[in-house]
């Protein structure tokens, strides 16, 4: 039996995902983070926690770009004809959030308040942006000989713009839970606070998307609900549950550790994407187009496997290595100027 370069590259490009949405999830959600907190040095302190990691965790989205549009070219110019725009817009708001991030270390104190504006709006326009885009590939797109068929304003829908307000909850808890494990006290108790509404707003967010979803797609209805499948992935909504309420209960305890709703927030993002990879496998542009028919030449996906071994090693120890150099809490004061 042969290799399946597509399925290596599908692994490749979904671990590049969701390494993007862990690592970035929480940089964009102390963006979001901002108006529950009004003391400058408190939002120094939450900004410091990120400075020396927050520009290398764009690099996992570069890397997913890539892949896809090297080992799936026809996913890529679907996906980027379909979603021109907000895709436009998530990087007008990274770009921004990036350029604020920067100026408002810099900036008098009579500017400062509009460069943390400007950081507030780039964390959430980029985080709405990504989950729109979340809801559409759930959504599905329009095909018709290998290009897309639909309009420009075919995501602007009532699912793919819940989806946008459910992954702004979704990152300002991974946010909340980061700072938690970062900061001290006071800022480390507002933010255990944050985590209670946050976590229950995010499960009612998820009961309406699980429901939302198979009463419009009847093969997503046929894929969780069918048996033997219900009795497979069961334990998906299972420790869903049993994640939140362990979450729950360590937000206020004083006696867990602090990385612990972290740790915590981590495995509910990752059972809510393996929840969206269950629901569409095996089609990387449903309803309709698997990874084999979106797929490259296997000549082509094999000369980009070779590069991507070489470089995914190198992201990964660089990532580990700068995240255990400024492992510890953030202290007021400290950080980046």
């Amino acid at each position: 039996m042969g290799i399946d370069l597509s399925i290596i590259w599908f692994v490749i490009i979904v671990f590049s995902t969701l390494m993007y949405i862990v690592m970035d999830g929480f940089d964009l959600g102390i963006g979001i983070l901002f108006p529950f907190i009004r003391d400058n040095a408190d939002r120094d302190v939450m900004v410091n926690s990120v400075a020396p990691v927050w520009d290398g965790n764009e690099t996992w989205l570069v890397l997913g770009g890539a892949g896809l549009f090297g080992a799936f070219p026809l996913a890529y110019a679907v996906i980027v004809d379909a979603l021109t725009i907000p895709l436009t817009l998530m990087l007008i708001g990274l770009i921004f959030r990036g350029v604020a991030f920067e100026f408002r270390f810099k900036a008098t104190p009579a500017h400062r308040p509009f460069w943390d504006k400007a950081f507030l709006v780039g964390s959430i326009l980029a985080t709405f942006c990504q989950g729109i885009v979340v809801g559409a590939v759930i959504s599905g797109f329009p095909v018709a000989g290998r290009a897309f068929a639909g309009t420009q304003l075919d995501w602007l829908t009532a699912f793919n713009l819940f989806c946008g307000v459910g992954l702004v909850v979704a990152y300002a808890l991974l946010g909340a839970s980061w700072l938690v494990m970062k900061s001290e006290d006071p800022l480390q108790q507002k933010m255990r606070e944050l985590v209670k509404p946050l976590l229950l707003a995010l499960l009612i967010i998820m009961a309406i998307i699980s429901i939302w979803t198979p009463l419009t797609h009847s093969q997503i209805a046929t894929r969780w609900f069918s048996l033997p499948n219900l009795f497979w992935l069961l334990p998906v909504p299972v420790l869903v549950v049993l994640f939140s309420f362990w979450l729950w209960k360590s937000s206020y305890s004083k006696t867990s550790l602090h990385s612990t709703p972290f740790v915590l927030t981590l495995a509910l993002i990752f059972l809510g994407f393996s929840g969206l990879g269950i629901s569409i496998w095996p089609y990387i542009i449903p309803p309709s187009v698997t990874l084999w028919q979106a797929a490259a030449p296997p000549q082509s996906q094999g000369f980009m496997l070779v590069g991507a071994l070489f470089i995914i090693p190198i992201i990964l120890v660089y990532t580990f290595w700068s995240y255990y150099v400024f492992r510890g809490k953030v202290q007021h004061g400290e950080g980046y100027h």
